[in-house]
């Protein structure tokens, strides 16, 4: 089938369109639930899973697991052989781990309603990580210059692996203290390290099409401050000490800050999609900010610097990210149209509006729900555009 030859023609094709599915899969959950159970607007029954593990625990696992490492895997799996000078990846090398990935989670789907089931997805979809890891140290492996960012890459994927294996003790013992291990993994072991790796690697490299007198810049100490203040908030949030957090987060937003400052050129705001990745990396440093100052600052929730992150940082990086592989890949001009501009701008505004709803502001429940709307819109108008030509011929005959 041409449907099933174009999806393997690269590994960031299938990856990409799991996760594209997953993540409005995810997004239609996640704002049903808001809607019903924080908003009260409607009755949301109380699926059988939720009975069981709480509801903000299954959001992390669906998101931080689920949605997530799709687009990280697809992106490293296409990009990394070239910074490697390694040779690119296959249908074989891709075919398993993605069937893996795509039975598991759909398996925990399942198990919203039947929750003996989601032992068994996380089995699989550990399975698939498994796959992608044993690919991902194939190319770490290859002698290059400099393997220093496919190594943070690799050793990355591995605490995913784990964080998905405590979600998986989690489900098989019923000790909501490994839920906890499981989401510090994910997000300051894995999704933290592996994004501020790509945005070292990558964007002074695009930065230096904007302009002729561009002088790429990757000081190795901020990116190295930047993983160390992730680890350090990880073992923090463990140990349950959020006070602290500013030992490992103001260092963080120094270090993010200094990097949004040497990478900026002015040139980059007449580019729109180079103008994506700067305004997405600046997220990085407001986080940090947020969660250092939460101590002195009456009023910032738990979750502001946390929704910071993720949808500030993570979603927009992966908006621009995603669109510049998916359109390089498929023969056009890599260039944000109109769709990928308004689906980044409105990503911004449901940023912003996700943290408002952490601090002490009237409406807040109604803010939450705005704010899954919100990412749902976006993405949703992101997908209708792009997602197709994932499954299509390049349109220059080229494999690929």
């Amino acid at each position: 089938m041409k449907f099933n030859a174009g999806v393997l023609a690269a590994p960031h094709r299938v990856m990409f369109l799991g996760g594209t599915v997953q993540a409005l899969l995810a997004m239609v959950f996640w704002s049903a639930q808001t809607g019903g159970h924080y908003a009260g607007l409607w009755d949301m029954p109380v699926l059988p899973l939720l009975t069981i593990v709480p509801g903000a625990a299954v959001h992390s696992l669906l998101m931080g697991c689920g949605v997530f490492p799709w687009f990280v895997f697809g992106f490293i799996l296409t990009a990394g052989p070239r910074w490697q000078g390694a040779g690119e990846f296959g249908r074989r090398d891709i075919l398993l781990p993605a069937l893996l990935f795509a039975a598991g989670w759909a398996i925990i789907w399942l198990a919203l309603f039947q929750p003996p089931l989601l032992a068994v997805g996380i089995v699989v979809a550990l399975a698939g990580w498994l796959q992608v890891l044993r690919l991902l140290l194939r190319i770490a492996r290859h002698p290059a210059q400099s393997r220093e960012h496919i190594m943070y890459v690799v050793i990355a994927g591995g605490f995913g692996c784990a964080g998905l294996g405590a979600f998986l003790v989690s489900a098989l013992g019923g000790d909501f203290a490994w839920l906890r291990v499981a989401v510090a993994l994910t997000m300051w072991g894995f999704l933290l390290p592996v994004f501020a790796s790509v945005s070292h690697r990558m964007l002074p490299f695009f930065s230096a099409a904007v302009s002729r007198d561009y002088i790429v810049r990757r000081p190795a100490w901020a990116l190295r401050v930047v993983l160390g203040a992730s680890v350090g908030h990880g073992l923090l949030f463990v140990v349950e000490l959020p006070d602290l957090y500013w030992i490992s987060d103001l260092p963080g937003m120094l270090a993010a800050a200094s990097l949004s400052r040497v990478w900026w050129h002015r040139d980059v705001p007449g580019n729109r999609l180079v103008s994506v990745l700067h305004f997405a990396f600046a997220w990085l440093a407001l986080s940090f900010a947020l969660s250092a100052l939460q101590p002195w600052i009456p009023g910032i929730g738990v979750q502001a610097p946390l929704h910071a992150l993720t949808l500030g940082y993570f979603a927009s990086m992966l908006i621009g990210m995603v669109s510049r592989v998916t359109l390089g890949h498929s023969g056009r001009p890599v260039m944000a149209d109109a769709t990928m501009w308004a689906a980044f701008r409105l990503l911004q505004a449901t940023a912003v509006v996700r943290v408002l709803s952490e601090l002490a502001v009237p409406g807040a429940a109604y803010l939450l729900w705005l704010s899954s709307l919100g990412w749902l819109a976006a993405f949703a108008l992101w997908a209708a555009r792009y997602a197709p030509l994932l499954w299509r011929p390049r349109i220059d005959g080229k494999p690929g």
